[in-house]
């Protein structure tokens, strides 16, 4: 492939991982103080930290070496954010439940695997973390809004995409777990318990889809070592004599493209 071909999509993808990236910067300040309480703090310790106040009086400005630490904490935990808080959860679930039932081991590979969940995954929340860099990030570099006005605002597309998919039973028992008094509204709930709201939810579901996975599957191996055994054949394992045949079965029906429509439709809601 010629280069000129290949530079739109590779500044695409630049584009997206850019916006993901920035999207979990907004947080990284309340990490370690509260910038909207950094008036009553002492200059010396914020000059210390690296932390000064824009231009506008709004913005926060860090230096050098403050940047590089919190964007290598960042990229520490990006990895946990995106398999945790993204359809990744539920689409390496599936696609994992999916290999066991067609007992091919390890084909595709983990890679693979991993792979194709990322990329479903950045395809489905990519209007998330692009409303939350719009709304957020930008005003925040530009000096417009405040760290914690900054955090609320790129909390907002988060907390409307978590809440699509929490299950409100885990959301009550993170709210017991966490000894809190339910919200009169849903988009008043905490990202503390929504992610580990979201995170069941989406195990829960991975597993459901897995199990039905498994069932076809599971009729072609009975079948296979009911005749086997009524045959005689004792030293060959029926898993063996099975798998060319749900291998097959899954080709026939265009499996890949069956499986992968019904997640993202599940998340899509088309």
């Amino acid at each position: 492939m010629s280069g000129p071909r290949r530079g739109p999509l590779c500044s695409r993808l630049c584009s997206q991982l850019t916006r993901v990236v920035a999207a979990t910067r907004i947080f990284a300040p309340l990490l370690f103080f509260d910038v909207s309480s950094r008036a009553a703090a002492p200059a010396s310790l914020l000059d210390s930290l690296g932390v000064t106040a824009g231009a506008s009086g709004h913005g926060v400005a860090l230096s050098a070496p403050l940047q590089i630490a919190l964007g290598l904490t960042l990229l520490s935990l990006l990895p946990a954010v995106m398999v945790c808080i993204t359809p990744f959860l539920r689409i390496s679930l599936v696609l994992h439940f999916l290999r066991q039932a067609l007992g091919t081991q390890t084909a595709p590979s983990n890679q693979v695997l991993a792979g194709l969940a990322l990329f479903l995954s950045l395809l489905i929340v990519e209007p998330v973390f692009s409303e939350m860099y719009t709304r957020a990030w930008e005003p925040l570099e530009k000096g417009q809004i405040g760290a914690a006005e900054a955090f609320d605002q790129g909390a907002a597309p988060l907390r409307t995409f978590l809440l699509r998919f929490a299950r409100e039973r885990d959301i009550q028992l993170f709210l017991e777990i966490g000894h809190e008094p339910a919200p009169r509204h849903a988009a008043d709930l905490s990202l503390k318990i929504l992610i580990p709201a979201y995170i069941l939810s989406e195990l829960k579901t991975g597993f459901q889809i897995g199990a039905v996975l498994f069932l076809p599957f599971l009729v072609i191996d009975i079948a296979v070592a009911s005749v086997t055994l009524s045959i005689g054949m004792m030293q060959l394992p029926p898993a063996m004599v099975s798998a060319p045949f749900k291998i097959l079965l899954f080709v026939l029906v265009d499996g890949w493209n069956l499986v992968i429509g019904s997640l993202m439709k599940t998340f899509l809601g088309s």
